[in-house]
């Protein structure tokens, strides 16, 4: 019985180490009468979690402090000493081991007569192996009741860290008269550089590097669409706008990340102006592959038949707000306040969308692709050649990915590789900007619309002929500019007879 609830705690620890990989607690962990959490012989509250690196981070305790019940004060003496005990454990994730009584083939958490007959551990206390390579670890702090004292304070101090890991804290007592015991006050964690934890760090550079990216592509973007402006389709117009937000959305999740390291703590206003940007450019990219992959502005003047617009506004309307919701939840709240049914359950409506963006926009580039080859519009069916091509192999990158992904997150549960874990959003940023790049190359504004523009009267003469005949046109003089002007009369008329034959 007692090895399956010494197992059933391993298993709650691993979990709430799970649970606090994304750190939305900032680096200011407070506590407010929460409760301690019965496991074996012990009861442990998990204080935070967060990367540190060596030599000058500290964790600092501040006004932390343990009340327990009436009932638990009452059976002391007014003028009794040490009347109730709380430990406060600092551990590297890699020691986790040496929390509870393994090393001696037991399966108890706090020490019992037994275990202190052989002088192996003190009783009452929990069961802690130290580190040979770091005899400071795990580390222990003791605060004790006094007499019959409801509350203990634990004293003001600063922990420094020698070592650079993924650190853990919890409050652990072993007295079971003091269940009920309830613990305030906040703890800081502070890293070199300032609040943000190690594992965040490399993200702000990141945003700090895209949003220099987003600027230089919308520099080139705007010289471009100053350059030829007169030639600007409505394509233009949405490719600029996803651009834009591209850019707001880097630089404001910097601002963001800059701030949480300045001050700590993460400002709800801020957070939430990068989360909305990140959702409406998420759901603005997605609608801009649809409306390119249906041939918007080449194959078809508008959306408005059969009431194509509606349903896709409406497709992207409900993945705003599935996404918007989500990307609160992440980092906004308090992840442990949320079930994993419950972040289920926001998932799975992205996902779903997402499916439903992947199969439309395929299911829209095999009908667009079709057309274009019917036509015979060789230079739009080229460009839209190149573009299946490139949304192909985005989707087997993120096929790829998904499952790497997965697969890190099944065999690093703890996150030991902390150090790493950065490149799996950053993918997904960086396969973001690829796209649009892509995108921005091959509809970009040029002298030559017709390459990708749609004419309501003569898309359907061949493009090709138009290429050849302006060439022969340039070539030639004044009297082979006029057989270029009929050679192209005659293509046009050949295609009209093919239209009426059609």
């Amino acid at each position: 019985m007692m090895r399956f609830e010494t197992q059933s705690f391993t298993y709650t620890l691993a979990l709430f180490l799970i649970l606090c990989i994304t750190l939305v607690n900032a680096s200011i962990h407070h506590y407010s009468n929460e409760q301690f959490t019965h496991r074996s012989n012990a009861f442990f509250f998990h204080g935070g979690s967060e990367a540190l690196f060596a030599p000058t981070s500290f964790i600092r305790f501040e006004t932390v402090t343990f009340t327990r019940p009436k009932e638990s004060a009452i059976n002391h003496g007014p003028m009794q000493t040490n009347t109730g005990l709380v430990e406060a454990i600092i551990l590297e994730v890699k020691d986790r081991q040496r929390i509870g009584g393994s090393y001696f083939k037991s399966d108890l958490i706090c020490c019992d007569p037994n275990l202190a007959k052989d002088k192996n551990c003190n009783l009452g206390e929990v069961i802690i192996q130290k580190n040979p390579d770091n005899p400071e670890l795990p580390k222990r702090i003791r605060t004790y009741f006094q007499g019959t004292n409801e509350q203990a304070l634990m004293e003001t101090q600063i922990v420094q860290i020698n070592a650079t890991g993924m650190y853990y804290l919890y409050f652990m007592f072993c007295d079971p008269s003091l269940k009920g015991t309830t613990i305030t006050g906040r703890t800081v964690w502070r890293n070199p550089n300032g609040y943000l934890p190690g594992k965040m760090a490399p993200l702000m550079t990141l945003y700090g590097f895209m949003s220099l990216a987003y600027l230089l592509l919308g520099l080139l973007w705007f010289l471009r669409f100053v350059q030829f402006w007169k030639d600007i389709i409505h394509v233009h117009y949405h490719i600029t706008a996803v651009i834009g937000l591209g850019m707001c959305e880097m630089a404001v999740w910097y601002f963001e990340y800059a701030n949480f390291n300045a001050t700590g703590t993460r400002p709800m206003g801020i957070t939430l102006w990068a989360v909305t940007f990140t959702s409406v450019k998420k759901t603005l990219s997605r609608i801009l592959l649809l409306v390119v992959s249906m041939g918007y502005g080449v194959v078809r003047p508008t959306l408005g038949a059969h009431g194509v617009a509606s349903r896709v506004l409406l497709l992207g309307l409900l993945y705003f707000v599935a996404s918007e919701a989500l990307e609160l939840v992440e980092h906004l709240g308090n992840i442990n306040d949320f079930s994993g049914k419950t972040k289920l359950l926001l998932v799975l409506p992205v996902v779903c969308l997402d499916s439903c963006f992947i199969l439309w926009i395929f299911s829209s580039l095999s009908k667009t692709l079709e057309k274009l080859q019917t036509r015979r519009n060789l230079a739009k069916l080229e460009l839209y050649r190149k573009f299946t091509n490139m949304l192909a192999v985005s989707v087997l990158l993120s096929i790829a990915w998904i499952g790497f992904e997965l697969y890190f997150n099944a065999t690093d549960p703890l996150s030991e590789l902390w150090q790493i874990a950065w490149v799996i959003p950053a993918f997904w940023s960086l396969l973001s900007y690829a796209l649009l790049v892509v995108i921005c190359v091959l509809w970009a504004p040029s002298r030559n619309p017709t390459r990708y523009a749609y004419l309501e009267e003569t898309d359907d003469f061949d493009e090709e002929g138009i290429s050849l005949t302006s060439s022969v046109a340039k070539m030639s003089g004044d009297v082979k500019e006029r057989k270029g002007s009929s050679a192209t009369d005659l293509a046009f008329g050949e295609d009209i007879e093919e239209d009426k034959r059609e």
